[in-house]
């Protein structure tokens, strides 16, 4: 579990680091821009910024019953926090499975890149495409 925090916090750390030498040396407004700058890189790539992850079995089945799109992520991804940007809020039309929680999804995401755990694996109807673009996922929602 500490693995997902570890870089979200360590952004956090070092923004107030950098923010305290800047405040120090007399600059408290480019403090306060460098601090919030590593919040929001602290909670782009938070666990927090993605939806409620569900395990691969569960993503599978919701899968075949709505034909929604499942995205095999991880957190600290910068590919992910990509996708998830830039879908805004069709990101939660899909299903997304967090492959450090689930061993079963990294088992799948393994399975469709040669052995390599690269993500995001964005199924849709059973055919793994490995990091696609963007607005390609979010046509797969309109079908």
């Amino acid at each position: 579990m500490m693995r997902v925090w570890f870089l979200p916090i360590l952004l956090l750390l070092s923004g107030a680091a950098v923010a305290a030498a800047q405040f120090a040396t007399g600059h408290p407004a480019v403090a306060v821009v460098l601090l919030l700058a590593f919040a929001a890189l602290a909670g782009a790539n938070s666990p927090l910024f993605f939806p409620r992850p569900l395990d691969a079995r569960e993503a599978r089945q919701r899968s075949a019953a709505d034909g929604r799109p499942v995205v095999y992520w991880r957190p600290g991804c910068t590919y992910c926090v990509r996708l998830r940007a830039r879908l805004g809020r069709d990101a939660r039309r899909m299903h997304w499975v967090n492959i450090w929680r689930d061993p079963e999804g990294a088992a799948e995401v393994r399975a469709a890149n040669d052995g390599n755990e690269t993500v995001p694996t964005v199924v849709v109807a059973g055919r793994a495409h490995t990091n696609p673009d963007p607005a390609w996922v979010r046509a797969q929602l309109v079908r």
